[in-house]
């Protein structure tokens, strides 16, 4: 149990990363927007993006910065792998939630509505209805994106506001703002839609030796 909180702040972040790729379908109020947002989400099916991720606390010192790569398969499906500073991942397989730490052989594991329930994460995998969860607005364009703002009508959702800035169609930043004072910023590159994904991705299976926690 030590190691585990040893590590409890990286897997927080990992589960607060999870939760901003939900929110990648978010519909802009502008008209225009949402049609070409409705025909994104009606015509994508997986989705393979790197990232970059800078977690700044409250007091703004220390930021935190890790890379690594996140893999979509709708309805249900993604996984979610940090490769630098240090190595971790997360798997949602349809059913299940798992999130493994090589480092520390565990794996903890919930079920996907007790884990995801009414999160971004769950509209992301096609499991929610956005208007019913957030309110929506757009905000002044800044670095030369067009930015939406999206809040959680749940207070029960463990975060603020999303921020997602947009280059044309495609999404390039995402913000969070949790309830704690602490921002996380993903910065996209390499975006593809509709690749081919091997089903093996959205699997996972505990290596031998590993703590399993959780259901």
């Amino acid at each position: 149990m030590l190691k585990f909180n040893e590590r409890k702040i990286r897997c927080t972040s990992i589960t607060l990363c999870a939760a901003f790729f939900a929110v990648l379908f978010v519909q802009p109020a502008e008209a225009g927007a949402i049609d070409k947002l409705h025909r994104f989400l009606e015509t994508t099916q997986t989705l393979r993006a790197d990232f970059a991720q800078i977690v700044v606390a409250r007091n703004g010192r220390r930021p935190q910065q890790s890379v690594g790569t996140m893999l979509i398969s709708r309805p249900g499906k993604f996984r979610w792998q940090i490769d630098k500073p240090y190595s971790q991942l997360l798997v949602g397989d349809g059913e299940r939630v798992w999130m493994y730490d090589p480092d520390l052989r565990q794996a903890t594991v919930k079920k996907m509505d007790t884990a995801l329930g009414g999160t971004p994460a769950a509209l992301l995998v096609g499991t929610g209805a956005l208007e019913q969860d957030f309110e929506l607005r757009e905000l002044e364009a800044r670095e030369g994106l067009e930015w939406v703002e999206a809040q959680p009508k749940s207070p029960d959702s463990g975060f603020e506001k999303l921020h997602l800035g947009f280059d044309g169609e495609n999404l390039k930043v995402m913000e969070l703002y949790d309830n704690f004072g602490q921002t996380t910023s993903l910065y996209f590159s390499r975006l593809q839609r509709n690749p081919s994904l091997p089903a093996a991705l959205f699997s996972f299976v505990p290596p031998a030796g590993t703590d399993v926690i959780g259901e």
